[in-house]
């Protein structure tokens, strides 16, 4: 990023030889400059990404603004402290009354002791999914003791509210074309039970399960094993589904051990088409992405997506924007140095972690998620949460920013020109189908690439066509228009009691007999195929002997 702006320097495509020169727009003060070779396409290609950490220097002659930017940690007047569950209510609270036209406060369920679970909606038309405008979330405090994500979260909706009101470019641009969703604290209940301690009391695990004692991070269902049996055991791949996995039967019961808060998220994915989302963790300084189960509960082994490559970018997006994950200094959390990974790791190759939310996102719904451990200290001081915020404000933005990747469109029928809800979205040589939203509008997360997309509903005819993706923050528009198949047009009329139209039934009548043609063809290639067959038989068949005379 260069301020606000992205900067992509075009190197050399097709004359390796040729030196290529590029130049920020002006003149900036590096600390330092990594050379970050990496990946993201099949074949190997070598993406040369320099990575450029400029800032500005202090006045030396003004000691006292030097001072009070230390002493502060941020320059963002935020409401920088630990919120229990009442005091989040009246920051949420103040928040939307200081925004009203962009903000509405919802809740999604309700704790097992009771306490609502609320949630943030930042948009320029709250309230409603508008055509094309892809959904996002950050989830926060699923752990109740790792609360710096909950402050961030905060934090986060504080400073959305207030750039908008000042007119900041990327802010209104990110309002006025996503709409973003929030949820501070996942686990109420937990939190609740680490806040009575505080930061210099609670342990290391005293809040990170819900009330009854379950993490929640294992509690949503293994869809994992469920798809790789369905494949194993599979003889025609085509018919294994690579998404939109169900729910197991066993997961829906009443007395099924799953928490209330999970089925309340759960529920909240299926009522919403997210696109993208991140999962705020903390102890750790990584960004974790799927798989987060592997293959037989291996310990450690790396299991990745249909769509690794990409989730490798969103992970890389965040920590490498991360002043803390960026650091070739800083020091390591525990034993585990993820500098090694450039601070990110497949979930699996980290540790199995069976019935994940991410993994559930993806497989369940059209929606990608990564886990992001924010901070060694679980639960630092509230006098360092100024700190963690300039450490991660950028990197929550930018990757906010990721939902515009790839493709988008609209999926709609030829005659009515409606949006065609669940229609199936096929990119080639990725197995992990989409599906259109109720309105018929989808989003599909892509790396740069030419790609061949299929779309096909049930009752229509299949339609592809080839959508070029480009290295712009922005999505390419792919639309697409099914045409009805003549039976199930046939079936729609008769269902309503009319009658059939002359030209339906001229169609009718010639796919009648085009497939009369080929069925009555394919009966005459067998009974020649037999005739010859039996014909070569009976010539090779010897010769009777006849006595001599």
């Amino acid at each position: 990023m260069n301020g606000t702006e992205e900067a992509v320097f075009v190197g050399s495509r097709n004359e390796p030889e040729t030196p290529y020169l590029a130049l920020f727009p002006q003149p900036a003060v590096a600390r330092w400059i990594r050379i970050n070779p990496q990946t993201w396409y099949w074949n190997g290609t070598i993406c040369l990404r320099a990575e450029v950490l400029g800032c500005p220097l202090p006045d030396p002659d003004n000691v006292w603004q030097h001072l009070s930017d230390k002493l502060s940690g941020s320059k963002d007047n935020l409401d920088f402290r630990h919120h229990n569950y009442k005091e989040v209510r009246k920051l949420m609270k103040a928040v939307n009354e200081e925004c009203p036209r962009i903000t509405r406060i919802y809740t999604i369920g309700k704790s097992y002791t009771g306490l609502k679970m609320y949630v943030m909606e930042i948009s320029d038309n709250p309230g409603k999914h508008e055509l094309g405008e892809p959904e996002f979330r950050y989830v926060a405090g699923m752990h109740g003791n790792e609360v710096v994500g909950r402050e961030l979260v905060l934090n986060l909706m504080q400073y959305i509210c207030r750039e908008f009101r000042r007119g900041n470019p990327r802010i209104v641009r990110l309002v006025t074309t996503t709409r973003i969703h929030l949820l501070p604290s996942m686990n109420p209940d937990g939190y609740e039970t680490a806040f009575e301690k505080g930061s210099e009391l609670a342990g290391w695990a005293l809040g990170r399960y819900s009330y009854e004692w379950v993490d929640m991070n294992h509690n949503f269902p293994d869809l994992n094993n469920i798809m790789w049996d369905a494949k194993e055991n599979d003889t025609e791949m085509v018919k294994t589904a690579n998404h939109y996995i169900p729910i197991p039967e066993y997961y829906t019961k009443e007395d099924a051990f799953v928490t209330p808060e999970t089925r309340a998220v759960i529920s909240w994915m299926q009522d919403i088409p997210f696109v993208l989302s991140a999962n705020l963790h903390g102890g750790e300084l990584v960004v974790t992405y799927p798989f987060d189960c592997t293959r037989d509960w291996a310990p450690q082994e790396n299991t990745p997506t249909a769509d690794d490559s990409f989730f490798r970018w969103l992970a890389t997006v965040y920590a490498s924007t991360n002043l803390v994950m960026a650091n070739p200094d800083r020091r390591i959390c525990h034993s585990e140095d993820f500098q090694q990974h450039n601070n990110v790791i497949n979930g699996g190759a980290w540790h199995t972690v069976p019935g994940s939310m991410n993994d559930f996102s993806y497989m369940h719904t059209n929606c990608f998620e990564v886990t992001v451990e924010l901070s060694c200290d679980k639960f630092p001081h509230a006098s360092e949460l100024p700190t963690e915020w300039e450490n991660n404000k950028e990197s929550l933005l930018v990757y906010m920013e990721q939902v515009h990747r790839g493709i988008k469109g609209v999926v709609r029928d030829k005659m009515t020109k409606k949006g065609i809800a669940d229609a199936i979205v096929k990119v080639e040589d990725l197995d992990h189908d989409i599906r259109s939203a109720a309105d018929g509008d989808y989003w599909r997360l892509l790396n740069p690439g030419e790609y061949k997309v299929t779309v096909w509903a049930e009752g229509y005819f299949p339609s592809m066509r080839r959508c070029s993706v480009g290295t712009e923050a922005r999505p390419t528009v792919c639309d697409f228009i099914l045409i009805k198949t003549p039976r199930q047009s046939m079936n729609e009329i008769l269902a309503k009691g009319g009658r059939l139209p002359q030209d339906l039934q001229l169609k009718l009548r010639a796919l009648r007999l085009r497939k009369l043609r080929v069925s009555t063809k394919a009966i005459n290639q067998r009974r020649e195929h037999s005739r010859k067959a039996r014909g070569t038989r009976f010539a090779r068949a010897p010769r009777p002997l006849t006595p001599l005379a």
